[in-house]
């Protein structure tokens, strides 16, 4: 019986005045939950993810792709495992330049991807952070809802070039419910599934003075099970409590919550997996 687990979380980390000690205390909240890989979303500077990988001494890898001061699409993923191989790759529809878009077209969107072996099994975790609605339109004919489709078409055809007889983990803040069209149509076109399938809670917390009708589940943890392998999962919410900061100042994290998730499985019969090359 193999297993593994993973978290997922935005961090929010922006230049802001409580963003150091935000960052500080979700290191000390990652050493205790101990998860083997955990990707991280808006890492918005080098100094942020310097602070998380010195403070995270477990880890054996930080994957990130740099690019002018931060790390590419804000995306840092940290590992308890060796890295066999990874990549990035950027999204060919990154929204419009005179919008608040252009702080999605900054970041340079796009999806991480890091190889392990896992008990001589392939496993490919897949870290991204689709476009903001930041309308809240979702629907068909919606000019954000089709910007997010474009990005999203993208990352299903990505997942399915990827080998056949890997074990794929797509995990990162979509920026769209659960139980909508978009999120429907990517689950049918990707071949994926979602380990809270139907579950209601948000993973959204809006800020004082946003709507309350923003908080929704728009973070997830997709999957693609490998053939000739009996697999099980147990995902839930985390980070969702206010945590000290400094001083007497207590908050929260971030403005999302995150989402660790444990697997276990085994082989039915010997599968034929090989690894790619490493990098």
């Amino acid at each position: 019986m193999a297993s593994l687990s993973l978290l997922t979380f935005n961090t929010f980390a922006i230049l802001n005045w409580d963003t150091p000690f935000r960052v500080n205390a979700l290191a000390l909240e990652l050493s205790k939950l101990k998860a083997d890989i955990v990707c991280l979303q808006e890492i918005h500077q080098h100094l942020f993810r310097r602070t998380l990988t010195n403070a995270s001494p477990y880890h054996v890898d930080a994957i990130h792709a740099p690019k002018r001061g931060r790390p590419r699409g804000g995306l840092l993923t940290l590992s308890r495992l060796p890295v066999v191989k990874h990549d990035f790759v950027s999204y060919q529809e990154q929204g419009r330049w005179y919008h608040l878009e252009i702080m999605d077209r900054m970041l340079d969107k796009g999806m991480l991807a890091t190889y392990y072996e896992v008990a001589g099994q392939l496993v490919i975790a897949l870290n991204t952070h689709i476009m903001a609605n930041y309308a809240a339109d979702y629907g068909r004919k919606g000019r954000p809802a089709l910007r997010q489709l474009s990005q999203l078409h993208q990352l299903a055809k990505a997942i399915q070039s990827l080998p056949k007889e890997a074990f794929i983990i797509l995990v990162g803040d979509f920026n769209l419910p659960r139980g909508s069209w978009l999120y429907e149509e990517f689950l049918e076109f990707s071949g994926l599934e979602d380990t809270l399938s139907g579950d209601k809670r948000p993973t959204y917390r809006p800020l004082p003075g946003v709507s309350a009708n923003y908080a929704l589940p728009i973070d997830f943890v997709f999957v693609r099970r490998p053939p000739n392998v009996e697999m099980t999962w147990n995902s839930n919410l985390c980070l969702d409590r206010q945590v000290h900061l400094v001083g007497k100042y207590n908050n929260f994290l971030s403005d999302h919550l995150g989402i660790i998730t444990h697997f276990n499985w085994e082989e039915t019969k010997d599968p034929s997996t090989s690894l790619p090359p490493s990098a």
